[in-house]
Formats: structure tokens, sequence, C-alpha cells
């Protein structure tokens, strides 16, 4: 159960809870389908899938509002679906029909949905860093008070652009916030065979980031830490680094059979153990802010609206060979 001080902190209605219970739902089942899609082989391509990570993106965009921006990852439906996008087109996208956000042609590693600020998700590690800065100075040039928040992993939290634009953001006191989604593992290796120091989040400070560790297997505490670190990019206070500690269940893609090897049994059933949503389920039943019945129906509404997105998705058209140049650009 979460500590009481933090439901009394966080300022969101019962209501509000029972929705960041439905997108993370939402979220876990889309991922699932996708398993399953992939299986069968009614998508192309592979199929990286956001399961054990849901409090991150849900936590995160629970603080956006509509018209504010996130870039992503090749592991992005989560981050999608927690800023409002459409998962029949997600859907569609997946398994490549003109139906999708980009008519198929982008495939579910580049999913991107403007009108919700989505920017895209991005194939290239630690490449949605930039983008966000930009969105964060576009925001600054136009009097807007729009913030950024820009998703990324450990692996690209060693790439050069994460000092690069930390530095940018912070001389110009950009309102960006990075949030490193910090799953343990860089593709088939252990992050903490690559990666020096214990805390990303340490990172942040010699650049004057507002920086922070949180539990990212916690929805609550994810949401309070970028609740404050938008609030002060609102205002004028600059960028802020949040790492959020969670876990990959899955391997880096459907098909991993080297999981085995980079990943050890016991310490799976550790992270499975704190899995998010039967977690935040027994706190909203614990603390009285919701009933089992409300809970069922949230679950069965996020059935037949998965249901939905796999018909919508199947019945769509393929794309033309005549479309083939169409909105591609490079």
């Amino acid at each position: 159960m979460i500590a009481t001080h933090t439901l009394e902190t966080v300022g969101l209605s019962p209501e509000q809870l029972l929705g960041v219970y439905r997108q993370m739902r939402l979220i876990r089942r889309f991922e699932e389908a996708l398993k399953s899609l992939y299986a069968r082989g009614e998508m192309p391509g592979l199929a990286h899938v956001y399961i054990g990570q849901e409090a991150v993106a849900v936590g995160t965009c629970t603080a956006l509002r509509r018209d504010d921006y996130i870039t992503s990852t090749h592991r992005g439906h989560g981050h999608v679906i927690a800023k409002g996008g459409d998962i029949r087109r997600m859907m569609a996208e997946v398994m490549g029909k003109r139906g999708g956000y980009c008519q198929g042609k982008g495939g579910e590693m580049h999913i991107a949905d403007f009108d919700i600020g989505m920017l895209g998700a991005n194939g290239i590690v630690g490449g949605g860093m930039s983008l966000a800065t930009g969105a964060a100075l576009a925001a600054r040039v136009r009097g807007t008070d729009q913030v950024a928040v820009c998703f990324f992993g450990d692996g690209g939290a060693n790439q050069g652009v994460f000092l690069e634009t930390m530095n940018m953001a912070s001389v110009w006191k950009l309102p960006v916030i990075f949030v490193c989604e910090n799953n343990q593992v860089m593709e088939y290796t252990d992050s903490r065979r690559v990666t020096a120091g214990l805390d990303i989040a340490e990172r942040g400070k010699p650049f004057g980031l507002a920086s922070c560790s949180v539990d990212g297997m916690q929805v609550l505490e994810v949401y309070a830490a970028v609740r404050g670190a938008v609030d002060r990019a609102r205002a004028g206070g600059g960028p802020s680094l949040v790492e959020a500690k969670t876990y990959r269940f899955e391997g880096h893609h459907q098909g991993d059979v080297r999981q085995a090897i980079y990943k050890k049994d016991d310490e799976i059933a550790a992270w499975k153990a704190r899995d998010p949503l039967p977690r935040f389920r027994a706190t909203l039943l614990e603390d009285g802010l919701a009933e089992e019945a409300q809970l069922a129906s949230v679950e069965a509404a996020v059935e037949t609206a998965i249901e939905e997105a796999i018909a919508f998705g199947k019945q769509s058209p393929e794309p033309s060979l005549e479309e083939l140049n169409e909105n591609v650009y490079a």
C-alpha cells in the first residue's frame, strides 16, 4: 500500500486515480495483445513491449496537459497511450495498415500524434532528447507555458546528446523534463556493467538541473516527482531530471532468446513481485478510493477497447503501391 501522506499530497481525486489505473491497465493489455499478434504473424517487424514500466508513462503523463509535448523511444507504446493516443490507430499502425497513425509506414517504433503533443517515438537511442529540448525552446520563444518531456532509457543516458541537451536546457532555463526510465538493461546488457555511478539522476546536478531518483514501480511517486518538475518549469524554473527505477519484464523484443543469459530468474521474480498494476489496484481498494465493482468495470471496458482496436486494425486496408512515396521524408 502507498503511504497515506503520498495519497494526500498528490492532489488527485478518486475519479482521477481510477483513471490512472485504467491507463496502466490499457497499456498492459495493449502490449499483451501485441505479443499475441506477433506470435501469430499478424504484425510485421519486431515488437518491443512496455510491460512492467506502465507506472512511469502514466505517472508522468498524468502530470501533463494535452498541449504539452513528449518524445519517446523505440519502446514507446505506453507513452502514446498515457498521453491520450488512439489505440485503434496504434493497432492498425503496428499491423502495417493504412488506418494507422503513419498509414502503416512507421510501424511499432515510430508512432506520432502531434494533436496530443506526442512528437514521435524514435529508433535512435537518445534521439528524442534534442527534439524535446527544441520543443521547449519553441514554447519559450512563443511565450506559452507549455513544457516538454523526454522519455529515455538507461542506455540513452550514456549518449553524448544527453550532456549536450542538459547543458543547453540549463543555460537557457528551458521548460523541459528529462525522464529516464532506468529499466536495468540496455538491449541485451545489464546496465550496471557499462554505466558508471549508482544513480543516473546525479548526472543532472552539475548542470544545475533539479534532479531526483524515484521508484518507477509506484505510479504516484512518479507523478509527484514529475508534477513538481512541471510546476517548476511552467514558472520559469528551468529543466529537471527524474530517474524512475523500473524493470522491463520482457526481453528486448518478442523472440529475444537471450534474456535467460543477461537476466537471472530470481531478479525477474523480485521485480515482478513489485508489479505496478496489482500494487496500485490494492492501494485503491485498501485506502477506500475504489470498490471492487468499479475496478472490474474498468477492466471490462479495457478489454472491450482492446478487442475493438484489434478489429479496427484487421479491417483496415493495406497501403497500396501507389502510396509508397507519399508522406515519406528524410
